[in-house]
Parts: structure tokens; C-alpha cells; sequence
């Protein structure tokens, strides 16, 4: 895993003239991974977590999915640790009393969590952390115009200033922003990417503005769309900064006012 401390560049403007780079030890990165329910020996889910407590997390998860009606139903818990592609993930498994068997196979789920979200449809930790394909693109942007690709998304968040739970993302490409609204923050990519695909416009010659955290999950959709910088209101997870430095995305996070982080490939920003 990468060290999240390593390498992180502030960049500081105070809007009254030329701002500056300085080194800075940024707050750590909170961890995520995936974690894999695993129900007599069957996948339930693959969420993206933070691996710790799994004991509670996989007996929560059955209970309130209603794969188990009690605790009493548990006979048995183990947590394993395994990797795919390089990155550790945790399975969580419990084992069932018996004859219960047939809700589970009636109640399986292939999904992955409100928290982690973005990878709905996974059933398998290899699949949650596929091969990664590294961004081309060598667009770049001045540190000064990271303010403004972000006051371009607050600008065009038209839901936002209706309602405060709503996330936002934006593609900047120097002028002007794209922008799409949705109560979760992948949802809100997803939908930036189809309207850049049916408008024919290429997420390489641009940046990724988002109004949320940046977890795993969006850097693994900012990759497939080839974005080359993406940027966060909010701090990046661990695996996130990780996915960013081998797949080649410019990462910046707490982007806020004219200040913003630095994480990785910096040679897409002039003059850091």
C-alpha cells in the first residue's frame, strides 16, 4: 500500500496574489477494502469497507437484510484476509444453523454497500478490484484553476441549492462544466459519464470535479472514462490513493476555497 503521507503538495492562494506550494503532512487516510459476506460457504455481497468490526458488520448486514431473523442464527463466524490484484480485502463468514439454507439461496444478493456504492452487481472481491488500465491523457490545468473548476461545480449543482443532500460532478475542461446531481455520489458520475459519452466528448481532455470524499469506487469510474485529474471537496481513502498512483489520475482532494491537496502524478498540475 502506498504511503498516503509521501509526496503531498498544498497548494495555498489567497486571491490577492501569486499562491505557493508547500509541503504538508495531510491527515491519514481512513482505510477501505473490500469485504466479501460469506453465508455457509455462498457470497452475499462485496462491499467496500472499512475492515474492522466484521464480526458485527457481517451479522448486521444478515440481519438487516433478513438472511437471518436472530443472532441465535449464527452458529459459527470466521474472518479471513485474501487479495486480489495486489490490494488486501477481508471475507467476513458466518455459518448458519441448520435449515436455513433455502432463504439464503431465495434472498442472495450481488451488491456492494450505501457506503462504498459504485459497484453494484459484484459478487466476488476479484471483481470489486479488477485489472487496472492506466489513463493516457496528459491533460493538464494551473493550480489556480482547481478553484474554479470547483466553483463551476457549485455553480451548476441546481439541485444543491434546493436541498443540501445532494452530491455533484462535474467535468471541467478549462472554460466551462458539465454537470450532474444525484443523492449518491456514483450515481452522480455515472450519469456525468453517459451525458459526456452521448455529447461525444472525450473525459481525457478534462477534469473530474467531485462534491463528495473520494473513495475507491469513483477513482475505478474516473479510470474507465479515462479522466486524467480528479478532484475531491473531501479526503480520499487509502485505497483510493493507491487505485490513483498505478492507474496514473491526477489526485486532489480538500479542494476548498483557493487551497487544495496534492496526491499523486503532480506533473498534470504547472509548476508543482
Amino acid at each position: 500500500m502506498r504511503d498516503v503521507k509521501a509526496g503531498v503538495l498544498r497548494w495555498d492562494g489567497d486571491g490577492d496574489g501569486p499562491g505557493g506550494w508547500r509541503p504538508v503532512e495531510p491527515p491519514p487516510a481512513p482505510q477501505e477494502c473490500p469485504v466479501a459476506i460469506v453465508i455457509d460457504g455462498m457470497s452475499q455481497a462485496v462491499l467496500m469497507a472499512t475492515p474492522h468490526d466484521l464480526r458485527d458488520f457481517a451479522l448486521g448486514f444478515a440481519l438487516t437484510e433478513g438472511l437471518i431473523a436472530a443472532p441465535e442464527d449464527v452458529e459459527g463466524f470466521e474472518e479471513a484476509e485474501v487479495s486480489a490484484g495486489g490490494f488486501p480485502a477481508r471475507e467476513a463468514r458466518l455459518w448458519l444453523r441448520p435449515g436455513l439454507a433455502a432463504r439464503l439461496a431465495e434472498r442472495r444478493r450481488s451488491m456492494i454497500g450505501p457506503v462504498g456504492c459504485g459497484l453494484c452487481g459484484v459478487d466476488s472481491i476479484e471483481a470489486a478490484l479488477p485489472r487496472i488500465v492506466p489513463v493516457a491523457s496528459d491533460w493538464a490545468m494551473a493550480p489556480e484553476d482547481v478553484a474554479r473548476a470547483m466553483a463551476a461545480l457549485t455553480q451548476g449543482q441546481v439541485l444543491r441549492h434546493r436541498t443540501p443532500a445532494i452530491h455533484g460532478a462535474a467535468f471541467w475542461d478549462g472554460a466551462r462544466a458539465v454537470t450532474r446531481e444525484d443523492v449518491g455520489r456514483h450515481n452522480a458520475l455515472d450519469k456525468l459519464a453517459g451525458a459526456l459519452a452521448q455529447a461525444g466528448r472525450s473525459a481525457g481532455q478534462g477534469a473530474v470535479v467531485m462534491s463528495s470524499r473520494l473513495s475507491v469506487d469513483l477513482v475505478q469510474k474516473a479510470a474507465r472514462i479515462g479522466a486524467p485529474i480528479l478532484i475531491g471537496a473531501s479526503a480520499p481513502t487509502a485505497l483510493a490513493l493507491a487505485w490513483a498512483e498505478r492507474a496514473g489520475i491526477t489526485l486532489i482532494a480538500r479542494a476548498r476555497h483557493a487551497s487544495f491537496d496534492l496526491y499523486t502524478h503532480p506533473r498534470r498540475i504547472a509548476g508543482s
